[in-house]
């Protein structure tokens, strides 16, 4: 069984990523571009902007990841949406819009990225567990400070968090519901 086919979330976040690309090349007349690093490689790399920079697009995970040691060490189950979500694309923060705002998706850029994330999804959690709160699992910032969205735990309900605070702002019932509300969003060039 692909991946594909066993992830209800691969498909609206791998046409919601590449909406963003093709917005890109509509406003800009190209894909996106990073700064080159060679200690930092990945699969979204698709191409040489000039000498400093490589233009990008979201790649579709090959590998099969998994969370089962996030979910051993912190001696919980993760809700079934965070774990398709983070495991779907390789991919710089998606920009995206919404009602309320705009935002960006957080991805794993590579396989080392991916680890990172795996790291902070757990120190997350722990601070959640310190702080007395329901647990919650952060996947992407917005354009107002120190408020990120998350998924409850318990009911794969997507919120809106302070950092270290309650969830405060129910967004979507589900993950596939917030990304079928999401609007593709590029900044105006300057």
């Amino acid at each position: 069984m692909s991946m594909k086919s066993s992830n209800p979330l691969f498909q609206p976040i791998f046409e919601f990523a590449n909406q963003f690309i093709a917005k890109c090349e509509q406003v800009y007349g190209h894909k996106p571009y990073i700064e080159k690093d060679d200690q930092w490689l990945s699969p979204c790399l698709c191409g040489e902007r000039d000498d400093e920079n490589d233009y990008w697009q979201p790649a579709e995970m090959k590998n099969v990841h998994s969370f089962a040691n996030v979910e051993e060490a912190l001696g919980i189950k993760l809700h079934p949406t965070v774990i398709e979500y983070f495991t779907t694309i390789y991919s710089e923060p998606v920009p995206a819009k919404t009602e309320d705002g705009v935002l960006e998706l957080l991805f794993a850029w590579n396989e080392e990225d991916f680890e990172r994330l795996q790291r902070n999804v757990i120190g997350h959690v722990l601070m959640k567990q310190k702080l007395k709160q329901p647990i919650t699992i952060f996947f992407a910032v917005t354009d107002q400070e120190d408020i990120i969205l998350s998924v409850d735990n318990e009911t794969g309900e997507v919120w809106a968090e302070k950092v270290g605070k309650l969830p405060h702002k129910k967004v979507a019932d589900s993950m596939l519901a917030f990304v079928n509300m999401l609007e593709s969003y590029v900044a105006p060039p300057q």
